[in-house]
Formats: structure tokens, C-alpha cells, sequence
């Protein structure tokens, strides 16, 4: 049987030396460099293989400086995005035991108790956006504050993540699908805002996507002792909500009810990031084994839709949207039309991160391996 978490680790070995200098980043400290890195870090775990870890240390030792500052990084932009790769810090600094990589967790925890709060105490996306609450923003900063709050002994830090998650869910979900709008504007105010709801307009396939994995990775920290029930009712609904709505080919579509409209895809990051959280909350025991077949079907679904293997027998992984958002310079408007728009690239890092995560979870590899 092909093992394509091996074939994807291996391509990702031999396309990229050092993930920072890719053209695509030039340098930036840039979260979906992290999605990737998590993929590296399982990898670690199942075979205790060193090049893993040095794989991961070079790409983090380009950024973290050894006063503990952070290259491309800027703390006063309050941008919840820039959290994301701090995940990886944990592992160095256990293994490690560096002083710089604790000095840089705490910089990065700095941020999140400085950040700009919703009345009810969620995070801001960012600071140019005010009073926005976005879904992705619960995958970059929410696990990395359940991890600091377990590493360093904040229990009280443990609270704050889990009502993160249930005031966005409550701000997000529609009533009537189980879905999540990927936005909501507390000041009702956006252009792209729902004036009564304060909602975005549509179910945007990755912003779901985000939103599972962080409840799931998020799970996966949280002491015994500490209450999940909430956590998990939010991930099951969700997941019968997405259940509903995924297509034929077993994957999902970039806005996820309207599959039948004219211009809308098949969506690879997305049917990615559901994927592995299915795995990784049956893994957990936080949802039934009777999910296994569907995370299967998933799992194939993508391979069948997505995976390509190259002539050299690299993995690519293609239809993944580059990205999307609201507001901003670009006025981006949060419209049907708008999501189909943004460009389709292969091996967009994103999906090519949740890929290799959900892979080692369904394809664990070996300890020889």
C-alpha cells in the first residue's frame, strides 16, 4: 500500500532546504510555514528520527534570534496570525532546553495578553481589524495558549481558550445549517457584515477547516482535570453540519453549501484540515469509531481528487485556494463571487501541511521508517 505521508515528507525534504529562503516567503514569518512544521513535529514523534527534528530546528532557528527576538516578526501589528509557528518552539525548547526559544514563547504569550479583546473577551484577528473575529484566529492562537497555560503552569489561561471557542462559535454558527460563517464584525459595521448578525456571508470551506483543527489540537493539550464537554458538543455539531454538505466525491467544496453553483471547486486545503481532525478526534476518543469509515472515505477522496505523484515521485498536492479574507486594501467583500476568485495554486503550504498531518494519522509511519 503506498504510504503517501512517507512520499509527502520525502518530497518536502527534497524540494525545500530551508522552508525561509523559499520565494514564496523571503523570509516572512509566515504561519503556514508552521502548519508544515506540525506535520515534521508528528513525523518526530512516530519515529524518533533526529532529521526531523533538525528539520525543523533550522527553519525555526533562521527566525528565533538568541536574545529571543523573532525575524520578520512585529509584535505591535497584535496580529494573532504571527502565533501560529510559535507551536513548534515548545518541542526545541523541551529538546533543546535553549534559553532563546523560552524567551521567544513568552514574547509570542506577551502578545496574546496584549491583544485587542471583542466585550466578551475574544481576540481581534489583527489590529487593522478591528473588532473581528475570524475563524482561522482560533487555529493560530488557541493551541499555543493551551500549550504555554500546560507547559508553564497558568491554569487560568485554560478558561480563556475555551470561551475564545465558544463565543466565536455562538457569534458564527447559522441556526438553520450547523455551519460557521467565517467572520463576525462586533461592531456590525464591515462591509462584508451581515448588519443585523454581524456575520460574513458565506461558509468558506478552510475557515471551517481552521476552526476544527484548533478544537482538536486544542483538546489534545488540555489536562484530564479540565472540562471538554463544551469543546466537544462545538466539534461534534460541526462535524454533522459538514457531514451534510460534503460532495460526492467524498471532499469539500472552497464554500461548502454551494456545490451546485457555477464556478465553485473542489477544495484541497480544506478537505485536508477536516480530514486529519476527524482522524485526530477519533484518535482521542473524542468522537465514535462508527467516523472512521467516513474519515477514510475522506482520506481517499482526497488522494483520488487532489494527490498527483510527479515523474520524479514527488507528492504534489493541487486545487488549494492561495487565500482569503475580508476587508482590508483590497476591499475583498466576502462574496460568493469573491471566494471562487482567489487564485488556485498547487502545493499551497496550507493544504500541503493539513495533508501531511492528516496522512501520519491515518498512514503512521514506522519506526524503521
Amino acid at each position: 500500500m503506498t504510504n503517501y505521508a512517507q512520499i509527502a515528507l520525502d518530497t518536502l525534504f527534497q524540494r525545500y532546504d530551508l522552508l525561509p529562503k523559499e520565494k514564496r516567503y523571503h523570509g516572512k514569518w509566515s504561519y503556514d510555514i508552521g502548519v508544515v512544521l506540525l506535520g515534521v513535529k508528528e513525523a518526530y514523534h512516530q519515529t524518533n528520527e533526529k532529521k526531523y527534528l533538525d528539520y525543523i530546528k533550522e527553519t525555526m532557528d533562521f527566525y528565533i534570534q538568541s536574545d529571543g527576538t523573532i525575524r520578520g516578526y512585529s509584535f505591535d501589528a497584535m496580529n494573532i496570525d504571527y502565533i501560529n509557528n510559535g507551536k513548534l518552539l515548545f518541542l526545541l525548547y523541551k529538546e533543546t532546553k535553549e534559553n532563546k526559544y523560552k524567551l521567544a514563547l513568552d514574547l509570542l504569550y506577551q502578545q496574546l495578553q496584549e491583544m485587542p479583546r471583542t466585550k466578551e473577551g475574544s481576540f481581534w484577528h489583527k489590529k487593522i481589524y478591528p473588532n473581528q473575529v475570524w475563524l482561522d484566529g482560533l487555529y493560530m492562537g488557541a493551541p499555543f495558549l493551551a500549550e504555554y497555560a500546560c507547559t508553564f503552569d497558568k491554569p487560568a489561561d485554560l478558561a480563556d481558550v475555551i470561551q475564545q471557542f465558544t463565543h466565536c462559535y455562538q457569534q458564527t454558527v447559522d441556526p438553520t445549517t450547523g455551519l460557521l460563517y467565517h467572520a463576525w464584525d462586533e461592531a456590525k459595521i464591515q462591509p462584508w457584515a451581515n448588519p443585523e448578525t454581524g456575520c460574513s456571508a458565506h461558509f468558506w470551506g478552510r475557515s471551517i477547516g481552521w476552526f476544527m483543527m484548533a478544537l482538536v489540537d486544542t483538546m489534545a493539550l488540555l489536562p484530564a482535570d479540565v472540562p471538554k464537554e463544551a469543546l466537544v458538543e462545538m466539534f461534534e455539531k460541526t462535524l454533522q453540519a459538514l457531514a451534510k454538505v460534503r460532495a460526492t466525491e467524498n471532499v469539500w467544496y472552497q464554500v461548502l453549501d454551494k456545490g451546485d453553483k457555477k464556478g465553485n471547486y473542489l477544495e484541497a486545503s480544506a478537505s485536508s484540515m477536516i480530514c486529519y481532525a476527524m482522524a485526530k478526534a477519533i484518535q482521542l476518543g473524542v468522537i465514535s469509531e462508527k467516523w472512521q469509515s467516513f474519515a477514510a472515505e475522506t482520506y481517499q477522496g482526497i488522494i483520488e481528487e487532489f494527490v498527483f505523484i510527479t515523474n520524479e515521485g514527488w507528492l504534489n498536492l493541487i486545487r488549494n485556494c492561495e487565500v482569503a479574507g475580508l476587508g482590508g486594501p483590497d476591499k475583498r467583500d466576502g462574496s460568493f463571487v469573491y471566494y471562487i476568485s482567489e487564485p488556485i495554486i498547487t502545493n499551497d503550504f496550507k493544504g500541503y501541511g493539513a495533508f501531511l498531518q492528516a496522512s501520519l494519522l491515518l498512514q503512521p509511519l514506522s519506526k524503521e521508517g
